[in-house]
């Protein structure tokens, strides 16, 4: 045990809850980066459809979204028993798996902000960077970016906060696995099936403290730059 009283079974859950918030926000920031771009400015009558479809897992129970995607990995699954039948190991019960319903959970809390950012901006920037002569892409890194700065960095908070508290859609995809699927809420979860409530205790409470932070750091910035609080 060390000073904070966790074994090397939490630091491992730790470790691994980490890598997986941080491997979801990445990969969130590049997808969500340009669907809240088509969200916020595009005409497609498909529009309300997609932003249904993105804030779906605000309503739909943890448990649902991780029965279906287990379905749909596992290995009697379309996604799983495709994979298998080429010769790769199906998504179910793995790492890989767990970070792919992550991505999915946590899509409205990087969609939804980096949305409001980019409607807020207005037209006005852009017409200004495109009378000079900048490009499409030049127009979205020297102005929409840096204009937006706030939105992404609220994106990023709110996902990396979400996934670390994400535990039903993970319990029924990925299961217990140590070191593969056990994230920090599994193991609470775990401990408090064992009655090993003083483990549970500081687990949650380091969790506690991480949230109450990350909401203080979000408002805070939303009132520094102004954008649309989630």
């Amino acid at each position: 045990m060390d000073l904070l009283g966790l074994g090397p079974a939490d630091w491992q859950a730790i470790e691994l809850t980490l890598k997986l918030c941080l491997y979801t926000t990445l990969i969130l920031l590049l997808l969500a980066t340009p669907l809240a771009w088509w969200l916020a400015h595009g005409r497609s009558r498909l529009r309300g459809v997609v932003q249904a479809l993105v804030a779906l897992p605000l309503v739909l129970p943890p448990t649902v979204l991780g029965f279906y995607l287990l379905v749909t990995l596992g290995p009697h699954g379309w996604v799983g028993g495709t994979l298998e039948r080429f010769g790769l190991p199906h998504l179910a019960f793995t790492f890989e798996g767990i970070l792919l319903a992550s991505v999915i959970y946590s899509m409205p809390f990087a969609v939804q902000p980096l949305c409001e950012a980019f409607s807020s901006l207005g037209r006005r920037p852009l017409e200004v960077a495109s009378s000079l002569g900048a490009s499409g892409f030049d127009r979205f890194v020297s102005v929409v970016l840096p204009l937006s700065k706030g939105g992404f960095v609220i994106a990023a908070t709110l996902t990396f906060a979400h996934t670390l508290g994400e535990f039903g859609v993970i319990l029924m995809l990925g299961g217990s696995i140590p070191g593969e699927t056990k994230v920090l809420s599994v193991l609470i979860y775990d401990h408090a099936e064992a009655m090993n409530h003083a483990a549970a205790h500081r687990l949650s409470l380091l969790l506690l403290l991480f949230a109450f932070v990350t909401l203080f750091l979000v408002y805070g910035i939303s009132r520094r730059f102004q954008v649309v609080r989630p």
